[in-house]
């Protein structure tokens, strides 16, 4: 089986491709990655440096938005299985940086679509399942709860979430017009060790270690559907194996939204107890309660019945535990 993802030295893609290699003899992975400096590179080739032990796994530089190395990549390597996880993220940073979200999450997406509308030309079989990350984001502010993947989600707030739209309606396209097997899955909120800098858990472990305060948005009334990371790489290894007829959609959450204010109670005792932050942390003064920004929206919850019927899993590792692991992993990386 020979399995390309874009973005591997991304969060989710070095979890994935580290799995797919521990659970599978009969598999080469190939990886790409940009290596941009949207956060620390350091952390993506820390990630990358795990995957470096495997000799089914080769990593190679390069970029989704070039399309002429994209075919390269296809014609070489002949994957069967493509995972495109390489993507410009977070709804806040498509607010101020809108021409990367273009070029990448459309741009960049197309291209992989193309390449896998061309693999049916270039090699026997061509590419028999395309998976690609979707995100909870495309639900927008005006949707009942629990966001079933049965509604509409036509409202997005956000450019972000207009791009991940976007690529659901590019695969269902595609899918139709040429039989490439695609599975969009909506993630929610994904956390965990050695995970992106930019979202809150880390970002607000960072602040505080350094003695600034953290922004709580909406002043606290936000409830969040953290997804543990070894939920999310169960998830897709499992669509990985059981290609649609056609066109699929999931969405990947823990099912139970959490209040920030709670979930921020609950990181600041992980903290302490890793030793990543003194006992007597004074977080009050540390905290400060703001409005929402631009593009954020007050609830997020994954209705998972449809993944729960077609692959028998769903995400339910409780958020403490999680941060547990995410609080033990700050401490020992950085040495706290």
């Amino acid at each position: 089986m020979r399995v390309f993802i874009t973005g591997v030295a991304g969060f989710i893609g070095s979890n994935l491709a580290k799995t797919i290699l521990q659970q599978r003899e009969d598999v080469q992975v190939l990886g790409i990655d940009n290596l941009d400096d949207y956060y620390d590179v350091g952390l993506k080739e820390s990630r990358l440096s795990e995957l470096a032990g495997y000799p089914q796994f080769t990593f190679v530089k390069g970029s989704i938005v070039d399309a002429k190395f994209l075919r390269g990549v296809f014609e070489d390597f002949k994957p069967q299985i493509v995972i495109n996880f390489a993507a410009q993220v977070g709804v806040r940073n498509s607010v101020t940086n809108p021409d990367a979200y273009v070029e990448t999450n459309i741009v960049g997406f197309y291209n992989i679509l193309e390449a896998c509308r061309q693999s049916y030309q270039l090699y026997d079989g061509g590419v028999q399942h395309l998976i690609y990350a979707s995100s909870s984001s495309v639900y927008g502010a005006d949707q009942e709860l629990p966001y079933s993947t049965d509604k509409k989600s036509d409202t997005p707030v956000s450019l972000y979430a207009a791009t991940k739209k976007s690529n659901e309606l590019m695969a269902h396209a595609y899918s139709k017009l040429y039989n490439i097997p695609s599975t969009g899955l909506r993630f929610f909120t994904v956390y965990g060790p050695a995970g992106r800098p930019d979202m809150a858990y880390f970002k607000f472990t960072d602040r505080l270690v350094r003695g600034e305060k953290i922004q709580i948005f909406n002043y606290g009334d936000c409830m969040r559907d953290f997804t543990y990371v070894d939920d999310v790489i169960e998830c897709v290894y499992r669509v990985m194996l059981k290609a649609p007829e056609s066109y699929a959609v999931y969405n990947v959450g823990n099912s139970k939204p959490e209040n920030l204010l709670e979930f921020v109670d609950i990181l600041q005792q992980e903290l302490i107890s890793a030793g990543v932050l003194p006992s007597d942390y004074d977080f009050e003064s540390h905290k400060e309660l703001v409005p929402m920004q631009k593009g954020d929206v007050p609830v997020t919850f994954a209705d998972t019945s449809a993944l729960e019927r077609d692959f028998g899993f769903k995400p339910s590792t409780p958020l403490r535990e999680g941060l547990r692991r995410f609080a033990m992993w700050y401490a020992k990386y950085y040495n706290k």
